[in-house]
């Protein structure tokens, strides 16, 4: 079930981004539209290391 909540939620968000693109004024808004897409990507990816980085400095400590 949730993951028919997240295909419909990725394909309306696509259809949001095409649409937005065909409005842009400019080739800038499309670069920065990308970069938005991306950030959060990035965010949780470096956050996902940072924790994982953490537990293994905790479980060397602790031996």
């Amino acid at each position: 079930m949730l993951v028919k909540f997240a295909f419909i939620g990725a394909f309306l968000q696509q259809v949001a981004i095409e649409k937005k693109l065909k409005s842009a004024p400019d080739n800038n808004y499309a670069i920065g539209l990308f970069i938005g897409e991306l950030l959060p990507f990035v965010f949780l990816i470096a956050l996902a290391y940072f924790f994982f980085y953490q537990a293994k400095k905790f479980s060397q400590k602790n031996r």
